[in-house]
């Protein structure tokens, strides 16, 4: 039997994250440090703890990972983007928490949304930019 995760409530403060396809949707309640993703505890959802890292490093750089809960919502990419994109999410909900921490989060690289994604595929190249095999003879 998997816990239930806990069900929060009343005012919270709201960011969404992107990156590739992946897009999260953030809200911050005032709290303990409890991390739920998409309905289940974030050691659950994330199968190496080294992601967990990834998504308090905004909380951890304005030292507040102990003051809010994250209830996320996440869908599209896989689990290296998700992580980014609740990582992204929730620098963008300290903002809305307080203007002050933009300083913070900005020269830590947190709220500048990555724009690199998968390039499409050309007509008449086998990939992006790979070009088929010449045949000299």
């Amino acid at each position: 039997m998997t816990p239930t995760a806990p069900k929060f409530s009343g005012k919270y403060h709201y960011g969404t994250g992107r990156r590739k396809t992946a897009t999260a949707r953030v809200r911050l309640y005032e709290g303990s440090g409890q991390v739920v993703i998409n309905g289940k505890p974030s050691k659950i959802y994330l199968a190496p703890a080294s992601l967990l890292d990834i998504i308090l490093q905004p909380l951890i750089a304005v030292g507040m990972k102990e003051r809010f809960d994250v209830s996320v919502v996440v869908a599209g990419g896989g689990p290296k983007s998700q992580t980014e994109a609740i990582r992204h999410g929730i620098a963008r909900a300290l903002l809305d928490v307080d203007v002050t921490l933009r300083k913070t989060l900005k020269s830590a690289g947190l709220l500048t949304r990555d724009p690199r994604a998968k390039e499409r595929k050309k007509p008449g190249l086998k990939r992006a930019r790979r070009a088929p095999q010449f045949a000299k003879r």
